[in-house]
């Protein structure tokens, strides 16, 4: 049973001075890098500035001290940009309020019941189609304010689709002057971090930003000129709770707590992978939700864990939750200090800086790649969830991405799946047998029955070997199918496997998974000559190489 206790309290068991000094700087770098990012935010959101301001200092900084994870950054993310936009247009900040405290407190109940290990079981696929759609409606909802284009509506326009044709019918009215600070601002963001890595390339392009309209006097809208901004430390206010508002915010609530699950927890493994580290996923989810109820009595959006900070802040050295907690720290003195001079930043600067965000966010290569090596079935299941984010919502999109998951994997577990009664046989009798079989010293065997798919491809992931060890022999006769999910994971495992320096042997793979190796580059990269055709020549493999490491050779 994993525990449910924040890794705050297990890492100062072991805290040094060293580490907190790193976790001082990197949480003041982070903080640099947010500040930007969570005033973008916040105007992709519909909501005021400062409001994503509130949600990296309250949610962050409850999220880092609570968190079942060692270095995640919590704070609002482009995840939730279009769906708070329309929660905010059609109900207010009050229907946004109680929608993520409701939200906050589903992902308690589920931290609490244990949901946090089930989140396996949505496939690879999905997370990235959803993520990618994600991705397209933040940069569709960023043209307008890139190019100045003036759209006048009777009502905010809150649906992707929407804001894409009002773009193109006022196409006619771009501001050239904002295109000219929004190409300028974008360049900044891509080349800054190419060749001054260690300064935040988003904070450099505000400044080039504010430097290009106050001093060449551009007509060019700012955050000033259209929202108000305020650097008051916000107090808790309890949102006016009623039957009807309940019932009309249950979608948008499960919608907030079902998104915030998946992501944290995704980039939770991401980090794990980064520092060679488990986080504990039901206490992440008790943390998010205790975080997002916060962010939303203190005036905030919702808010999860923010991959691109969490990566930040490991690259900076931070490797426990006060890296975290000082990120808020710094943002709350940012707030109060120099709040009042985000109103010079030009509207196209934080276009740019959502642009990438997006980008980086759509993980085109990961969409690319699996449309070449995956099967068709994973294909039809990413593209549908991808358009369904565009066209509909996130629910839509993971409700209907399941159920076409589902159908197809059992189409194909019914094809590719053999039924037989069972043959006892002598040990003698069988040509694969291990019993009685020499296996070489540093060496470990693992035999895999049934097919690998998205379900049980985390087992891949369990496989443990020591420092000492030099071969893991993977044992697949009984493999008959592998989807995308599990060969991400195997490639997962293969990847921890050359970081450690033990060499991984596969024996007796069949047609479909080795199809899937041949298609994606897996094999190659592996390596024919570790592909055997049954267990005694991979044993011989291992042994020539463990023969190898204790030579010297």
């Amino acid at each position: 049973m994993e525990k449910r206790k924040p890794k705050l309290f297990s890492v100062m068991k072991t805290y040094t001075k060293e580490q907190f000094v790193k976790d001082v700087i990197s949480g003041i770098i982070v903080a640099i890098i947010a500040l930007p990012l969570s005033i973008a935010l916040a105007l992709a959101s519909g909501v005021s500035p400062e409001r994503g301001i509130y949600t990296a200092i309250v949610a962050g900084f409850l999220i880092s001290f609570l968190g079942g994870s060692r270095v995640q950054i919590a704070g609002p993310t482009a995840a939730f940009a279009t769906i708070v936009a329309g929660i905010v247009a059609d109900k207010g900040m009050e229907g946004l309020a109680v929608a993520t405290i409701m939200a906050g407190v589903i992902l308690i109940v589920m931290g609490f019941f244990g949901v946090g290990s089930l989140i396996k079981f949505i496939p690879y696929t999905i997370t990235t189609g959803f993520t990618a759609g994600i991705a397209v409606t933040l940069l569709i909802g960023q043209i307008k304010d890139f190019c100045g284009l003036t759209i006048v509506t009777e009502e905010p326009l809150i649906e992707t689709m929407d804001k894409l044709m009002a773009d193109i019918r006022n196409i006619g009215t771009i501001n050239f002057q904002a295109v000219l600070v929004g190409v300028v601002s974008l360049l900044i963001l891509i080349l800054g971090s190419r060749f001054l890595p260690k300064v935040p390339a988003s904070l450099l392009a505000v400044l080039a930003g504010i430097a290009m309209v106050s001093g060449f006097h551009m007509k060019v809208n700012t955050i000033g000129d259209l929202y108000e901004i305020s650097n008051k430390i916000p107090t808790p206010q309890m949102p006016a709770f009623s039957l009807k508002l309940i019932q009309s915010e249950w979608h948008d609530a499960l919608t907030i707590a079902l998104l915030a699950a998946i992501e944290s927890l995704l980039s939770a493994v991401v980090a794990d992978s980064m520092i060679n580290s488990k986080h504990r996923s039901n206490m992440e989810l008790i943390a998010q939700g205790c975080g997002n109820i916060a962010s939303a009595l203190f005036g905030g959006i919702p808010a999860t864990g923010a991959i691109a900070r969490t990566a930040a802040n490991i690259k900076n050295g931070g490797r426990t939750p006060i890296a975290g907690m000082v990120h808020s720290v710094v943002l709350l003195l940012i707030l109060v200090l120099l709040m009042p001079y985000a109103a010079l930043i030009p509207m196209p600067t934080i276009a740019a800086i959502l642009f990438q965000v997006a980008y980086n966010m759509c993980g085109i290569k990961k969409v690319i790649y699996l449309c070449k090596t995956s099967a068709k079935s994973d294909i039809i299941v990413l593209m549908s969830t991808f358009i369904l984010t565009v066209v509909f919502d996130l629910v839509v999109a993971i409700e209907v991405g399941l159920i076409i998951a589902v159908v197809l994997f059992m189409k194909r577990m019914s094809e590719v799946t053999d039924v037989e009664g069972w043959r006892y046989v002598d040990d003698e009798d069988d040509a694969d047998s291990l019993s009685l079989r020499e296996v070489p010293k540093h060496t470990l065997v693992y035999e895999v029955s049934g097919p690998l798919f998205f379900g049980v491809a985390d087992k891949i992931m369990h496989i443990a070997y020591k420092d000492t060890d030099q071969c893991i022999v993977v044992r697949m006769r009984s493999v008959n199918a592998i989807d995308a999910t599990a060969m991400h994971a195997l490639e997962e495992l293969y990847a921890n496997c050359c970081k450690k320096g033990v060499q991984l042997i596969f024996s007796h793979v069949n047609e479909q998974p080795m199809l899937i190796m041949h298609k994606s580059g897996f094999y190659d990269k592996v390596g024919a000559e570790n592909f055997c055709i049954h267990i005694d020549e991979a044993l011989e493999r291992a042994k020539v190489i463990s023969g190898a490491a204790s030579s010297g050779k």
